[in-house]
């Protein structure tokens, strides 16, 4: 049980090697958060009925098939495949592009670190859509008001993990603070290359990349693009102060000009 504190920083780390694809968490996350079905859509694609993340859709399950070699059995026709599987969550960024660009103040930074979108105050004008480098937030077709995952901000409030960590069964989706989670992802990490699964990395974890560390970072056992994750996230605002000055030094030199040309011609 994870003692919850306001004024520190808590959040994720999945760890995809145990994740058995189940969706315990997609369904936990819908019926805590009252969040709407997302089509019941057969897509072909593999168990993967979901897609991906969106405005009712805050928990996705990948479910991605490989032919490679498992157990010393080289891939051959339907011989040698294996799933990768993995639960996708809003990554609740340190630097969160979303909370840049809203104008209303609907996003806002909770006492836990976690950034929520307020339906309430949302006004609609999908500034933060494109603003995630993850592409994690969506509009509702039937209020067109932006929705995703609050990291179950309510419960954190009563000092409960959240619905999709408490409802997973083989716990790849662990709760807690960032730095201990950062510090036993790294353990993991280094157990399984030990036994000589080389291919496990750590994807969001580091607080020096382009979002400024993730809340909610993964243990993968291929390349991010393999999931669905772009390799190197950056916050979409982050020449949004360079190019304000710009505009400033432009606007003043014009101004200067103007001002020259006035002076110049009543000579």
């Amino acid at each position: 049980m994870v003692e919850i504190t306001p004024g520190r920083a808590y959040g994720f780390f999945t760890d995809t090697s145990v994740c058995i694809g189940c969706k315990a968490c997609e369904v936990a996350c819908k019926e805590w958060n009252h969040v709407p079905e997302d089509g019941l859509e057969f897509t072909g694609e593999s168990y993967d009925n979901t897609g991906s993340l969106g405005a009712d859709t805050w928990r996705h399950v990948a479910f991605i098939e490989q032919p490679t070699g498992v157990d010393g059995v080289q891939a051959n026709g339907a011989e040698g495949m294996r799933w990768l599987m993995s639960s996708d969550v809003c990554k609740h960024c340190t630097s969160a592009a979303c909370l840049d660009v809203c104008p209303t103040g609907a996003l806002f930074r909770t006492e836990f670190g976690t950034v929520v979108v307020q339906e309430d105050v949302c006004n609609g004008c999908g500034y933060c859509i494109p603003a995630c480098p993850f592409g994690v937030i969506d509009q509702r077709k039937e209020d067109g008001r932006a929705w995703k995952c609050t990291l179950c901000y309510d419960r954190l409030k009563d000092g409960d993990e959240p619905a999709c960590a408490k409802a997973c069964p083989t716990d790849p989706i662990q709760f807690g603070e960032l730095d201990d989670l950062r510090e036993r992802a790294q353990e993991r990490v280094a157990e399984l290359q030990g036994d000589g699964v080389t291919e496990a990395r750590l994807y969001g974890e580091d607080p020096g990349d382009g979002v400024g560390g993730s809340g909610a970072f993964f243990l993968l056992l291929d390349e991010p693009e393999v999931y669905g994750l772009p390799p190197d996230p950056v916050v979409t605002t982050r020449d949004l102060p360079a190019s304000y000055r710009m505009a400033a030094a432009a606007a003043g030199a014009l101004l200067a000009g103007v001002a020259a040309a006035f002076v110049g011609g009543r000579r």
